[in-house]
């Protein structure tokens, strides 16, 4: 069973260099980033506390994350820089959420399904800045953060398994991978993950 996907969309590498350019604010959206990552690991705990069968691996993995913001805010400390009162809302994601459909269940799953998606387009951006950015310390932790994340791309697709069929849970990710790269294609470069 394959539980990650192919990007409809590949960054250029040139969308690396312009998040470089302003890279204290991609280090703040990132540590937003990290930090939303763990609320929806843990949100998802909240909603379905039914969903014992994935509960342990949902609250290992918004650890995991937490510990990501605490990094990427070490990070930011070291720069003086704090993060904002209020984030501006992130076009991206509020694009991928519209994107949901709207019965309970199937909501359910175009979450899960979309959280992989957002993994691995972070997972795919993370490796560009490493791959790109000049300051050794900064593409070191990139690097590992890149890998670290990449168990994170299958995870929500590997945990939907428990709940729907492998053809539901295909079909869905296809059409919620092919909305995602339409909205990469579309959106402004900014120096922000997303």
């Amino acid at each position: 069973m394959r539980y990650s996907i192919d990007l409809t969309y590949k960054t250029p590498k040139e969308w690396a260099d312009h998040a470089i350019k302003d890279f204290d604010s991609f280090l703040i959206d990132h540590a937003d980033c990290e930090r939303k990552a763990s609320a929806t690991a843990l949100g998802f705990v909240a909603k379905c506390p039914d969903k014992v069968e994935i509960i342990p691996e949902l609250i290992d993995t918004a650890i995991e994350e937490l510990e990501h913001f605490q990094q990427v805010y070490a990070l930011m400390e070291k720069r003086g820089l704090q993060l904002p009162k209020k984030m501006e809302k992130n076009p991206y994601i509020r694009q991928l959420m519209d994107a949901c459909r709207s019965t309970p269940d199937e909501r359910l799953m175009d979450r899960m399904l979309i959280t992989s998606i957002i993994e691995m387009r972070g997972m795919e951006r993370f490796k560009l800045i490493a791959d790109t950015i000049e300051d050794k310390e900064l593409s070191d932790f990139y690097r590992d953060i890149w890998t670290s994340e990449a168990k994170h791309a299958t995870l929500f697709v590997r945990l939907a398994f428990n709940y729907w069929d492998e053809e539901a849970i295909y079909k869905r990710l296809e059409e919620l991978n092919n909305i995602e790269g339409d909205i990469c294609r579309k959106l402004e470069w900014r120096s922000a993950v997303h």
